[in-house]
């Protein structure tokens, strides 16, 4: 069994003339490493870095003028 391809065109997008990364890079192993999207992380598959996204605290109704705290 050989290896898969890395299929680029999921990491970049060309746009102005220029390249767009499309993912997030590791810090801790540098460019050339992306780390994986999840529904409520990033996390790397090289070294195990993970970052959580943020839940907002608040949902703000602006016609009333309110915050619901939410979960």
């Amino acid at each position: 069994m050989g290896k898969k391809s890395r299929q680029i065109w999921k990491y970049f997008k060309v746009e102005n003339g220029g390249l767009v990364r499309l993912k997030k890079e590791c810090p801790r192993c540098g460019s050339g490493i992306y780390m994986a999207e999840h529904k409520d992380r990033w996390s790397c598959g090289k070294c195990g870095y993970t970052e959580w996204k943020k839940k907002p605290e608040y949902e703000e109704i602006p016609q009333a003028g309110i915050k619901i705290k939410v979960g």
